[in-house]
C-alpha cells in the first residue's frame, strides 16, 4: 500500500488539442488536464548517438490516485514533472482503482 507521504511529487499532465492552419498543417497546443500528487521512481537512463549527436532519454514511473481525471489519462497526453516534459508510454491500474502507474519518457532532444 502506498502511503500519501511518498506523494510527494507534483506532477501536471498536459493534453494537446488542436486545428489546422492556412497551410493545412496542425497547430498544436498543450492545456493543462490537472496537477496531482505523485510519487516519482526513475528506472532507467541512457544516452546513444543518433545522427552524429548524443541524446539522453531518462524512463521513469510516476503512482497518482485513481481518480474520474487521471483515469482519463493516455499515452496521447503529456506529463510534466521538476521541469522534465515526457511521454507517455504506457498506463496501469494498481490495486482495485486505487492508483495508477503511469510510465513515461523524458529526452533531451524534445
Amino acid at each position: 500500500m502506498i502511503g500519501s507521504g511518498t506523494l510527494d511529487r507534483r506532477l501536471t499532465i498536459v493534453r494537446a488539442s488542436g486545428s489546422q492552419n492556412g497551410y493545412g498543417e496542425l497547430d498544436r497546443t498543450w492545456s493543462t488536464l490537472t496537477t496531482i500528487w505523485a510519487e516519482r521512481r526513475d528506472v532507467s537512463d541512457g544516452e546513444r548517438i543518433a545522427m552524429g549527436e548524443q541524446t539522453a532519454a531518462l524512463v521513469s514511473r510516476f503512482r497518482v490516485r485513481s481518480t474520474g481525471v487521471t483515469r482519463t489519462i493516455t499515452a496521447r497526453d503529456r506529463a510534466i514533472c521538476g521541469g522534465d516534459t515526457f511521454e507517455i508510454t504506457g498506463i496501469k491500474e494498481v490495486g482495485r482503482n486505487a492508483f495508477l502507474e503511469i510510465t513515461a519518457i523524458a529526452r533531451d532532444d524534445q
